[in-house]
């Protein structure tokens, strides 16, 4: 009998451009129970894909900001959102039903 090893899921290895990116954060959106956990869960995720420290200078926050607001304890400020939105170049606008 062979064994195989499964590796765990890494969304981080499936987000290779911003398209990927973006229609990972709108599944969240679309998913989302309210409280918004999975929403920073996928900016965590598409932040560390994209490049942590990169990403933070952009946002004009420090790495360590930046991990403390994405992180599962974080609960960053609508402001700090926005910064992060637009470091990673994505624009959400409200639509109606």
């Amino acid at each position: 009998m062979i064994k195989e090893k499964l590796l765990p899921f890494d969304i981080q290895n499936y987000l290779e451009d911003e398209r990927d990116s973006l229609l990972y954060l709108q599944a969240c959106f679309m998913e989302d129970s309210g409280d918004g956990k999975l929403i920073k869960k996928a900016l965590g995720d598409i932040a560390r894909a994209r490049g942590i420290s990169q990403l933070a200078k952009k946002a004009g926050m420090t790495r360590a900001g930046l991990y403390k607001a994405l992180s599962d304890e974080g609960d960053p400020k609508l402001s700090t959102f926005l910064h992060i939105l637009k470091a990673l170049d994505i624009n959400i606008k409200p639509v109606s039903a």
